[in-house]
């Protein structure tokens, strides 16, 4: 029993008769070969969506911070005669902060406020933060300063708006020392941030302006209750038992559990895992569609087989042995297949590049489309083994006969 491979020197030879061969039945090529670059094409733009949402998702995360814990207050306590719970105070900020591993404890209370300046109003929120907020996030001002624990200390009336907020209430004059009434309440504005943009819920980041958190919870909110306190860590290996600590410290604190942690690298972690599942599951079904264009090419080849008995015919009697024949038509299968691979995988990237233009977030790999070509060539060997068989065991005496 001889391999049905070519040898080394016979490869070219084979490839050049399997084209040709290929090449008289063009039409058939080209719907065997359709199964195929669709199989392909699926397979490298499914995992690359995959895996541009899962990069897109990771790196909003990591543009908020991976070494963040952000405490909330539990929904289900008490709540103040305005219908916010009362549970976080600045003083518990101020107590997180002298936990070992915390570099900063920023509080924060937000809400909706009506903004007016030069004649123009507009909705937008407002943030109470403290002046630790900018170094949270790697969010850099574009004008002027942010307030510091001075202005804190003093319940100063500054503000520090978005760009959003810029362009609606100062399209044509510099905001820096302008004043902006936030619900009838004077604010001097001492800095603008730069330009964030829209979340991938589309929320605009930059429709907002910050204010110091003691002049905010007496001037704008009248209530001192905290809607989150974000804490950022030093070492991100002891993030759990910081974490821990936190909880330990607002039950003594409070005398219940009241809060609820959320630590951004666990959250970054599940996220991770979510989108590999669905990466897989894309990557899977584009898989059964390359499987079917496998099918597709064994049952071209028997077709194939059963129409050119006569050639075959002649082939073995002219000398040709079983090897040779089987060698025939496997190499027209592995060709026809890898053929539609690399169309696939041109066409994929064609397909996931159009994409891109259209704003998805596209991650293309060489390892996938390498895959995707390997898979379709060995799909090719695979599936076009049992034809070639047929073809090869064929008798010549009947071969020959059969018109």
């Amino acid at each position: 029993a001889e391999s049905g491979l070519p040898e080394p020197g016979e490869i070219p030879e084979a490839v050049t008769m399997a084209l040709r061969s290929l090449r008289a039945n063009w039409l058939r090529t080209l719907l065997t070969l359709l199964g195929i670059v669709i199989g392909v094409g699926a397979v490298v733009v499914m995992l690359a969506i995959g895996q541009g949402a899962k990069e897109d998702v990771v790196a909003r995360i990591g543009e908020m911070g991976t070494n963040l814990l952000v405490i909330r207050p539990d929904q289900g306590q008490q709540r103040s005669a305005d219908g916010v719970v009362a549970t976080l105070v600045p003083a518990d900020a101020e107590a997180l902060e002298s936990l070992p591993n915390v570099r900063v404890a920023v509080p924060e209370i937000s809400g909706s406020v009506t903004a007016r300046a030069l004649g123009r109003d507009i909705s937008t929120s407002v943030q109470a933060v403290s002046s630790a907020y900018p170094t949270l996030r790697d969010w850099e001002r574009s004008a002027g300063i942010f307030f510091n624990a001075d202005d804190e200390a003093r319940y100063a009336p500054v503000a520090v708006i978005g760009e959003t907020v810029r362009e609606n209430l100062f399209p044509d004059t510099d905001p820096l020392g302008q004043f902006v009434l936030l619900n009838s309440i004077p604010f001097q504005v001492i800095g603008v941030m730069s330009e964030q943009g829209a979340t991938n819920r589309g929320d605009d980041q930059d429709d907002v302006v910050f204010v110091p958190l003691s002049t905010g919870t007496l001037r704008l909110f009248g209530q001192n209750y905290l809607r989150s306190i974000t804490l950022a860590v030093e070492d991100m290996d002891t993030i759990d038992a910081t974490e821990q600590a936190a909880v330990d410290l607002l039950v003594e604190r409070h005398g219940t559990k009241d809060v609820r942690v959320f630590n951004m690298a666990s959250l970054l972690d599940m996220i991770s895992d979510t989108q590999n599942t669905l990466t897989m599951l894309l990557g899977s079904i584009a898989a059964i569609s390359l499987l079917v264009g496998g099918i597709g090419v064994m049952n071209i080849m028997l077709v194939s087989v059963t129409e050119r008995i006569h050639e075959i015919g002649i082939r073995m009697a002219t000398g040709a042995r079983q090897r040779n024949i089987l060698q025939q038509f496997l190499t027209e299968a592995v060709v026809v297949s890898a053929l539609g691979g690399i169309i696939g995988v041109l066409g994929g990237v064609a397909v996931g590049l159009l994409l891109k233009v259209f704003g998805l977030p596209i991650l293309f790999s060489a390892t996938v489309a390498a895959s995707a070509f390997l898979c379709a060539a060995v799909i090719g060997l695979v599936f076009g083994f049992a034809p070639a068989l047929k073809a090869a065991r064929l008798n010549p005496v009947e071969a020959l006969s059969n018109e």
